[in-house]
């Protein structure tokens, strides 16, 4: 591999594509060339060697996709520093948890966004280590702002920011993201610069993504979807990146047709969206050329109307986890319609997939168990937590994911579910037993139980069952509403049942299929 880290990968683009497109802003259109991200990615760099960020320290950014996010977070990539993303649709008590636990001393995040004013959102959940918080845009009086940040770069020692990229490791921990388990407790997942880029080098190859694409990012930021093989990858291989901050149907046709977007992936529910438009809202989507689409299952029919009603040219399925850096598996861009509509693709090189049963022995092409993942995609590890690494990662160095499928006779990996409840909306995972835990503390709910059902726009959508303490009779507005307050909205369940008592067996866990 030709580059092992970031600051070695982005000062070769910047050498090669020094005055094309970089980075284009989404509401006036202006553009940075490759030469002026870099020079504000230095500028960054060095206000944040001025912060007192030294190489291993956490920085963490919560905003919504937009220019400065990518500016910011390639900076953290130059000091050595890891970055910590956030989700923007977590509350305050979400977002503070993560900082703490990842020991993120400086936080970059939205100053009015989603009719929240995120430095308030976070208020009193704010750990003690996070030394300031820095507004990226929209700040208001009293906010520490970007441009303000800025300019403690000139305070910088010469040389320093060079020394600090120049220190930078293959095996220096790149980020820490955040994914949630079946215990309910948030996990900080730690990967690394060389098996971050040679992830992303295989995607955009497969993808066949040149210097003359144009990649709108819809895909969030904290996401690796939107970070890793977005707007990271896009700015590695030359392209021009359009961040997009909240998805709209109608927003989204209209930057296509004017900033000849080509490259646009997304989860199913952001092709529905698109191609649920009224007839008479007609667009030029004649740029688009390639999209990758995944997380959640995807009807046949949506592919060939992803071809036929957008024009494009490549459209392919994979498969990934945040503990594999975000792939897993890719279809190939000469692979049969019936081949991307059915599987996963096939593992990418250098990365082994094996079906396993209960007792962990591998079973033949066709049979059905445990998708287990080893190769250099794998985490290093979560963030201080031997114990859950432990029983994520055997001894012989396989991943066990959770999901359930198979290989066919070709090596083609199929989803067919999952081992435990998690379910998919919208392209985030929900984790039940992380939303029953939140759910619990409301005052009118004994117990509660939350599944995954089907929903035609978002895939699955949450549906929880409760019941009520005694004396008190909750209605589902209530409780979706209350879950509106205290937590993300992909978590609040679409509908809430109320049960005399949940079906249980005789140690008494819960049977979830009788709720299904």
């Amino acid at each position: 591999m030709k580059h092992q880290t970031v600051p070695q990968a982005f000062a070769a683009a910047v050498a090669a594509h020094g005055d094309r497109a970089a980075l284009i802003h989404e509401h006036d259109r202006s553009v940075l060339t490759y030469a002026q991200v870099d020079a504000l990615r230095r500028q960054a760099a060095a206000a944040l060697l001025a912060s007192g960020i030294q190489p291993g320290d956490r920085v963490a950014i919560w905003a919504q996709n937009c220019v400065e996010w990518a500016l910011i977070g390639l900076a953290i990539h130059s000091v050595g520093a890891a970055l910590v993303p956030i989700n923007t649709r977590m509350k305050g008590n979400e977002a503070g948890y993560a900082l703490e636990k990842s020991g993120a001393r400086l936080l970059f995040c939205a100053g009015d966004f989603l009719g929240e004013h995120y430095p308030s959102l976070l208020g009193d959940h704010r750990p003690a280590g996070v030394d300031e918080i820095i507004v990226l845009r929209d700040a208001r009086d009293g906010d520490t702002d970007w441009q303000q940040f800025l300019q403690r770069g000139d305070n910088a020692e010469p040389g320093a920011v060079d020394r600090a990229s120049d220190a930078v490791r293959a095996d220096t921990a790149m980020d820490i993201m955040f994914t949630s388990g079946t215990t309910g407790a948030p996990k900080g997942v730690v990967t690394t610069h060389d098996q971050n880029l040679k992830v992303i080098a295989e995607w955009f190859d497969r993808m066949a993504i040149t210097e003359h694409d144009r990649y709108l990012v819809a895909n969030p930021f904290f996401h690796a979807f939107g970070y890793k093989v977005g707007w990271l990858g896009g700015l590695l291989h030359g392209c021009a990146i359009a961040p997009h901050a909240v998805f709209d149907a109608n927003a989204v046709m209209a930057r296509i047709a004017e900033d000849r977007i080509s490259v646009l992936p997304g989860p199913p529910t952001l092709f529905i969206s698109l191609l649920n438009l009224p007839a008479d809202q007609q667009y030029d989507l004649s740029s688009l050329r390639a999209t990758i689409t995944g997380a959640a299952a995807v009807a046949p029919s949506l592919i060939e109307r992803i071809r036929n009603e957008l024009g494009f040219d490549i459209v392919l399925t994979g498969y990934g986890l945040t503990e594999t850096c975000g792939i897993v598996a890719l279809c190939h861009p000469d692979d049969a319609a019936e081949t991307i509509v059915n599987t996963c693709g096939q593992p990418i090189p250098e990365v082994e997939v094996r079906i396993v049963d209960t007792e962990n022995r591998a079973l033949a092409a066709g049979e059905t168990g445990e998708i287990v993942v080893r190769g250099y995609n794998v985490m290093t590890g979560y963030l201080d937590d031997p114990d859950e690494t432990a029983k994520a990662i055997d001894a012989d160095g396989w991943l066990h994911t959770g999901d359930l499928g198979f290989l066919d006779d070709r090596g083609y990996l199929k989803i067919t579910d999952r081992l435990k409840d998690m379910y998919i909306t919208g392209g985030f995972n929900c984790y039940p037993a992380e939303i029953e835990s939140m759910m619990s503390a409301h005052p009118a709910i004994a117990q509660v139980a939350v599944i995954g059902v089907a929903d035609p726009r978002m895939g699955e959508v949450g549906k929880a069952f409760i019941v009520p303490r005694h004396g008190e009779t909750p209605t589902a507005d209530d409780v979706i509403a209350w879950c509106r307050d205290n937590m993300a909205n992909y978590k609040v369940p679409r509908y809430v049942e109320t049960l005399d008592a949940l079906p249980t067996n005789p140690s008494g866990k819960v049977m979830k299929f009788k709720l299904a």
